[in-house]
């Protein structure tokens, strides 16, 4: 399934034009990266369902008069006495059904993401984001002044890597501004305003750090990649 688009091809233009203009004062160098997600979370949806299905099992264990007159009067049975094998058929199905109604409804994506832990969430986001640096920016500039900043719409996480250089002079801290005001931006539904404004955050810093070498160059692509 292909993923959506975001931007358009205008916002697309006016966020390299934004990364042009901050690299034109400084050495760094600005990687922007938006994702529709970061993971899938199979691992959560799977330990959702397991969990369901062992809750199905205590519910059984605390009440099992209660349930095996619930499933005779589902299956209109005329059981008298339960032998072992019949009860742990039905431990088994009742498990079973539990492990697939909860796996089967969160194929519904809002329903899987709300359920994700926001630790798991923050984890991932960050994960995806050092793998893209890592893919993108680590090690690619002379200087090593790669700057990534990255936005995952589904998890409504953003972060901001920075190359060895960079993040050896400037505390992480220092770009909060820039993160809180590129967030401020998309809560209102303007994302590529977001990343200008994270752009322009970025840059300033980068400027008073960093400044432009005499032979400086552009050594990493200025346009927004939607993944």
């Amino acid at each position: 399934m292909k993923a959506p688009r975001y931007l358009s091809e205008q916002d697309h233009a006016r966020v390299s034009a934004a990364v042009g203009l901050a690299e034109a004062h400084t050495a760094g160098e600005i990687v922007t990266i938006i994702a529709e997600r970061s993971d899938g979370y199979t691992d959560v949806a799977l330990a959702w369902a397991a969990f369901a299905a062992i809750l199905a099992l205590g519910v059984l264990a605390i009440a099992p008069e209660a349930a095996l007159d619930l499933y005779e009067n589902l299956t209109g049975g005329w059981i008298v006495e339960w032998t072992s094998r019949e009860i742990f058929f039905l431990a088994a199905l009742a498990a079973t059904f539990a492990f697939g109604c909860v796996l089967l409804v969160q194929l519904w994506q809002p329903l899987k993401f709300g359920l994700v832990p926001s630790p798991i969430k923050s984890a991932r986001v960050r994960d995806r984001a050092l793998r893209a640096f890592r893919i993108g920016a680590e090690r690619r500039t002379h200087g090593r002044t790669g700057i990534l900043i990255y936005l995952s719409m589904r998890e409504r996480r953003a972060e901001i890597v920075a190359d060895e250089a960079i993040a050896t002079r400037i505390d992480p801290e220092v770009w909060g501004d820039a993160m809180t005001a590129m967030l401020d931006q998309i809560r209102a539904g303007r994302v590529a305003d977001g990343m200008i404004a994270a752009i322009e955050g970025v840059g300033a810093v980068l400027a008073d750090h960093f400044p432009p070498a005499r032979d400086d160059r552009n050594e990493l692509p200025d346009r927004l990649i939607e993944v």
